[in-house]
């Protein structure tokens, strides 16, 4: 049974990675350490098996091991949200299901992908989805998955369980319309790390990204300046942590994370192929030169990023 409601996922919430060995291993040991922590970091909560999870790049019964492994970790103590999307809604529902017995307190799908599915059939997707437990329902609307505009949005909201979205795209003036026309209870998770202070201006109820599994300290920072109405400070550390994003997408960006992780102390392994990898000694020492001399030109080791590189 769920311990949390959909209102206490809020403030800064992970998009968990799934550490990989070499081979391509799901590896269950790396993915209790990255959990135990980000608890530890003092993170608001967790979402698992998105596509920052390489939820896509695993069989089912690999997501629901991964899933399993997280919630046992966590043992109630921050909220958990499974992205459970897939083509078939037969296996979404599997996945669902399965989140819920595991014990996760909200499910999280993106449209089912690949066909050009009609409105009817994604929603449909979600009523069925949607039904098959008794936890809330985030949509996730990102671009890479097929587009919702807003009238569907709206659409979806209105069915039961359906309690949010989390909203991956750069027209945040839709996060302020969501909330004024689908109404303010329904809960809005601001996706784009790089405009975090954007989604909470727009009324954005917390943050579900990638780089929170590195930065969620920062990003913490961001939630509170807004919150006080200290825009200035939130603008500043925006900046900080774009420079970051910014260097780390030049790289090989989630391998880049992965290993930024476990140079803070929490081995998150490698990412599957077709991802690139740092698989030497030497790929991975370069790769640290290259953030220790960008840390020190940004000042960055004030804010305690890599501050022992």
């Amino acid at each position: 049974m769920a311990k949390f409601a959909i209102h206490d996922f809020k403030g800064v919430i992970p998009a968990l990675v799934t550490p990989f060995d070499l081979d391509g291993s799901l590896n269950e040991g790396l993915l209790r350490g990255i959990t135990a922590s980000l608890v530890a970091r003092g993170v608001d909560g967790l979402y698992l098996t998105g596509s920052t999870g390489e939820g896509f790049m695993m069989s089912p019964e690999e997501r629901m091991r991964a899933v399993e492994t997280v919630c046992a970790e966590v043992a109630g103590r921050i909220p958990v949200m499974v992205h459970v999307g897939a083509i078939s809604t037969y296996q979404t529902v599997a996945l669902a299901r399965q989140a819920e017995a595991a014990g996760a307190d909200a499910i999280s799908s993106v449209p089912p992908i690949y066909w050009p599915f009609t409105p009817d059939q994604v929603a449909n997707y979600y009523a069925d989805v949607t039904a098959s437990t008794s936890l809330p329902m985030v949509v996730y609307k990102i671009a890479l998955a097929g587009e919702i505009g807003f009238e569907l949005l709206a659409r979806l909201a209105a069915m039961p369980g359906i309690e949010g979205v989390k909203y991956t795209a750069p027209t945040h003036f839709e996060i302020g319309r969501i909330k004024t026309e689908i109404g303010p209870d329904f809960r809005v998770f601001s996706g784009a790390d790089e405009m975090a202070m954007s989604g909470l201006a727009f009324g954005a109820d917390g943050l579900i990204g990638s780089f929170y599994n590195i930065i969620p300290e920062l990003y913490a920072d961001i939630v509170a300046a807004m919150a006080e109405d200290r825009i200035a400070d939130a603008k500043a550390l925006q900046d900080k942590a774009n420079a970051i994003i910014f260097f780390t997408l030049k790289q090989y960006p989630m391998s880049a994370v992965k290993r930024i992780m476990a140079w803070q102390g929490a081995d998150a392994g490698y990412c599957r192929k077709p991802f690139d990898n740092y698989e030497t000694p030497e790929a991975e020492a370069a790769l640290k030169d290259a953030y220790r001399a960008f840390r020190d030109a940004h000042g960055l080791a004030e804010i305690g990023f890599l501050p022992d590189l």
